[in-house]
């Protein structure tokens, strides 16, 4: 695609995505918290594995708990205004960590976990608000692509902060880099944030007491758009498969030879591959049917896993993160902008919240579901991450095949499904 086809792709998505992109770059460069946590704990706070293992479990909890709840608060309060104090708040947490008492961080962390979770589903509320439908994807491409940036160069600057100053510094700098997010999004989006028109007729309900739902909820919504629970199921089985890289998959290498740099090395792959190729790919894809390259994405992540029942070394374990990593690329971006292009207006920010919930799921559930099999019957892991993978990829595919439309809405392609509209 040249110079003038990726432009026309990006025409629709508005300056201020571009700039919270760039204030997202900076912020995850400096997130080291969430990286180095454990290390913090064990090492310089004196806390053995079993509790430094149930400190960063009630983290993660507090975590998904944040990305379940941000978009309601955002619905209700304004995604903005939610997205700046959870950030004030989780920055004045992180910063003021290493001064806090051992037996506080318990209160402390899942705080800082808590914020950080309710701004991530507030800003993918806000881009969902702010873009309009037919761009989705392309704007959260941007965004992903430029977290992912921010994390490839912040892990080995953290390593050197760590190793060269300390554990401490890597707390202060998050807790800074959030609050400068904070400021940032204060300044480059506006009070009266815009909101993208809409391609279709309202379904609204009138207003009501929760934030426009009415009578049934969210539970009345989703179950007039039946693709979307069935794609949050299948979002939760592959999000526990996919996590399995971060927290089995390293054990298993290192049982078979393989070293803490070889890790470092695929891990360089995954961020590698998604910096060049997730923008490229958001726009070729762009008119593609959403619910087919979200299903394809998981079956490829299934498909990673297969791989490894081949054998451990090298070759196989490069061949499953590029798998892996091609999966993840395809099926993040696009379920993101599907869930926003579902959503009613009125209930954007609980349909992000609801996506961002389930898409971090594996952060609590990956690791003890992961390990005690690997513990007890280490040769079943990947055919069973395989199986799971898959049969969440043939599902949704299913959904695609049977063509499921949203009820009161036509059936012309708008959002994050394919358009007419040459690019």
């Amino acid at each position: 695609m040249g110079g003038t086809g990726v432009l026309q792709g990006f025409k629709d998505v508005p300056r201020v995505v571009w700039l919270l992109a760039a204030g997202i770059f900076v912020n995850t460069v400096v997130s080291f918290g969430y990286v180095f946590v454990f290390l913090y704990l064990t090492g310089p706070r004196g806390l053995g594995a079993a509790q430094a293992g149930l400190l960063s479990g009630i983290g993660g909890i507090g975590l998904v708990a944040g990305n379940f709840t941000g978009g309601w608060y955002g619905d209700r309060f304004g995604h903005r205004r939610v997205l700046l104090t959870a950030s004030a708040l989780g920055g004045a947490a992180l910063v003021v960590l290493p001064a806090v008492p051992t037996g506080l961080l318990a209160l402390v962390l899942p705080v800082a976990h808590y914020a950080s979770g309710v701004v991530r589903a507030a800003h993918s509320a806000l881009v969902a608000v702010t873009v309009p439908e037919g761009s989705r994807r392309q704007a959260f491409a941007v965004t992903r692509c430029l977290s992912n940036g921010g994390f490839a160069v912040g892990a080995p600057l953290g390593a050197l902060i760590a190793t060269g100053l300390s554990y401490d510094w890597l707390f202060v700098l998050d807790g800074l880099g959030t609050l400068f997010f904070a400021l940032w999004t204060a300044r480059v989006v506006p009070a009266r944030a815009p909101t993208a028109p809409s391609t279709a007729p309202s379904t609204a309900p009138s207003a009501a007491p929760d934030g426009g739902l009415g009578r049934g909820g969210l539970w009345r919504e989703l179950r007039a758009r039946p693709a979307v629970p069935v794609l949050l199921g299948a979002i939760v089985a592959i999000d526990v498969v996919y996590r399995q890289h971060l927290t089995t998959f390293p054990v298993y290498l290192a049982d078979h030879g393989l070293d803490t740099r070889a890790y470092g090395w695929l891990i360089a792959i995954n961020c590698g591959v998604i910096l060049l190729l997730e923008i490229p790919a958001t726009l070729a894809l762009r008119r593609r049917p959403p619910l087919h390259i979200i299903g394809t994405g998981l079956v490829l992540v299934g498909g990673g896993y297969a791989v490894l029942v081949l054998g451990a070394g090298a070759a196989t374990a490069a061949a499953m993160m590029l798998l892996l990593t091609l999966g993840e690329l395809l099926y993040k971006t696009t379920a993101t902008a599907y869930i926003a292009d579902e959503a009613p207006a009125h209930a954007i920010g609980r349909f992000q919240s609801l996506y961002a919930g389930v898409s971090i799921s594996g952060v609590v559930l990956a690791a003890p579901l992961g390990g005690a099999l690997y513990e007890v019957a280490p040769d079943l892991l990947w055919p069973l991450c395989a199986a799971l993978g898959t049969a969440a990829g043939a599902t949704v595919l299913a959904m695609a095949v049977r063509g499921v439309r949203r009820r009161a809405r036509p059936a012309h392609e708008t959002g994050s499904r394919p358009t007419a509209v040459a690019g």
